[in-house]
C-alpha cells in the first residue's frame, strides 16, 4: 500500500482455525517495540531504589551466604571439590535469572493489558521483552563470576566460548513455561500464586546447592529433562571448570526446553484472540 511518497506494510487478518501459525517472522517485524518494552522492564524495575541495580549482586551474594551456611557447614554438601561459596554462586546467577524470569514473563500480559487491549502488535513481544529484560541482571552477575573466577585461577578460555550458547539456552528454557504461564495468566489469576510456589519447587528439583553428582548416574539424564539442569550445571562447566561431564545433561535439558517453548508457543496461539476481550 502506497501512500504519497511512503509505502505501508499492509496487514491481512484471516481467520486462524483450530491450529494457527505461529508466525514468528511478526517478531522479527516487530523487534523496535521488543527492545522497547525490554528496556522500558529493565528501567522500571529499578525505578525509586535506594541500591539500584545493586540488588542484583546483592541477592545472589547473600543467598550464598544462607546457602553456605546451611548446606556448606551443616548440611556438609559436596560441591564437586569447589569452595562451597564458589560453587553455589555459580549456580545462583543463572538460577536468580531463571527465578525472576519466569515471575515478570508469567505476569507479562497482565501487567501490560492496557497496552493488549488497545493496540494491535504480535502479542508473543510481551513475553519476549519480559525475558529479555532479564538477560542485563544476568549479564551483571556473570561479570562477577568471571571475576572470581580470574582471582581463583578457574579460567579457561576456550569453555568461555559456549557461554553466549548457554545465555541462548537459560532464555529459551524461561520462555516456554513463560510464555504458557502468561497466556493462561489473562483468564486465570491463580497464576500469580502458583508462580512462587513452582519455583520454590524448581530450585530443589534444580543443582543448585548440590551438584548433579549426587544423583544417581542412571537417572541423572532423567533428571536433565529438567531444562534448568542443564542451564545451570552448564554455566557451572563453563566458569569454574571441572571434570563433570555435562555434554549429554545439555543436550537432554536443550531437547526438553525446545520441546516445552513450541508446545507453549502453540497454546499461546490458540488462546491468544481472546487476549484483548478478557484483559
Amino acid at each position: 500500500m502506497t501512500v504519497g511518497d511512503r509505502t505501508l506494510p499492509v496487514v491481512r487478518l484471516v481467520p486462524t482455525g483450530k491450529r494457527p501459525p505461529l508466525r514468528l517472522s511478526e517478531l522479527w517485524d516487530a523487534r523496535e517495540l521488543v527492545f522497547f518494552l525490554a528496556q522500558r522492564d529493565v528501567k522500571l524495575r529499578y525505578r525509586q531504589t535506594v541500591l539500584g541495580a545493586v540488588w542484583v549482586l546483592l541477592q545472589p551474594l547473600l543467598t550464598v551466604l544462607i546457602f553456605s551456611v546451611v548446606f556448606g557447614r551443616l548440611a556438609r554438601v559436596s560441591s564437586d571439590g569447589q569452595p562451597y561459596a564458589v560453587f553455589a554462586l555459580a549456580g545462583l546467577v543463572p538460577w536468580t535469572f531463571v527465578s525472576t524470569s519466569l515471575a515478570t514473563t508469567s505476569l507479562s500480559l497482565v501487567t501490560n493489558a492496557s497496552l493488549v487491549g488497545k493496540v494491535w502488535f504480535p502479542r508473543l513481544a510481551v513475553p519476549l521483552a519480559a525475558a529479555l529484560a532479564g538477560l542485563v541482571d544476568l549479564l551483571v552477575g556473570l561479570g562477577l563470576l568471571l571475576v572470581v573466577a580470574v582471582v581463583r585461577g578457574d579460567l579457561q578460555p576456550l569453555r568461555l566460548l559456549a557461554l553466549p550458547l548457554l545465555v541462548v539456552l537459560a532464555l529459551v528454557a524461561v520462555l516456554g513455561p513463560g510464555t504458557y504461564l502468561a497466556a493462561v495468566n489473562v483468564r486465570y489469576r491463580d497464576v500469580r500464586y502458583v508462580v512462587p510456589f513452582l519455583v520454590q519447587c524448581l530450585l530443589f528439583v534444580s543443582p543448585v546447592a548440590y551438584p548433579t553428582s549426587l544423583v544417581p548416574h542412571g537417572l541423572r539424564l532423567l533428571y536433565a529433562v529438567n531444562p534448568y539442569v542443564g542451564v545451570v550445571e552448564g554455566f557451572r562447566w563453563a566458569l569454574l571448570g571441572g571434570s563433570q561431564p555435562v555434554a549429554g545433561l545439555l543436550a537432554v535439558s536443550t531437547a526438553s526446553s525446545l520441546v516445552l517453548l513450541l508446545l507453549a508457543l502453540r497454546s499461546f496461539r490458540a488462546r491468544e484472540a481472546t487476549f484483548a476481550d478478557v484483559l
